[in-house]
């Protein structure tokens, strides 16, 4: 019998004019980005939260908190790549991950292949592996009217026999 463990992640943060927007490792062009301690990528957010979660090994606070000047502006890529490590520690590899951003705007269609590829480069796995999706909220709530950008990402992991 397969050993197969399933996590969700969920993450939040403002949009502050000026600052660079960050989303799957690419940066979009946009005249606003992501308040965060580091680069509020809350797309690779939500996915560690959901590999960590699957692993039954906490969330992204425990193993990378904010306030500790190791993780103060870093790209989350690289927090990806730590999170495998930590998963490839506890007997775990990954069977996909899939992840959806929540936001009126900027449109992210185009760069979805890219942050897909850079996902599946982090966490040593084939682009099939690997979906991202974005869709609006119609105008509604704080993401509809600007105020920032949601993402949802569910991950499945099977222990090493």
């Amino acid at each position: 019998m397969l050993n197969l463990r399933v996590g969700i992640g969920y993450d939040v943060h403002p949009l502050v004019e000026g600052l660079p927007l960050v989303m799957g490792g690419v940066k979009i062009p946009f005249a606003f980005g992501l308040a965060g301690y580091s680069d509020a990528d809350v797309l690779v957010h939500a996915l560690i939260d959901a590999l960590l979660g699957a692993a039954s090994l906490g969330d992204i606070g425990k193993h990378f908190p904010a306030g500790d000047p190791r993780f103060k502006g870093i790209s989350s890529l690289l927090l990806l790549k730590e999170t495998l490590i930590l998963l490839k520690d506890a007997g775990y590899i990954i069977g996909n991950v899939d992840g959806v951003i929540i936001a009126e705007k900027p449109r992210f269609s185009r760069y979805i292949p890219e942050m897909r590829r850079n996902i599946a480069e982090a966490l040593q796995v084939a682009e099939t592996a690997v979906s991202v999706k974005a869709t609006t909220t119609e105008g509604l709530g704080f993401t509809g009217r600007g105020e920032g950008i949601a993402a949802y990402a569910v991950a499945l992991l099977q222990a090493k026999q």
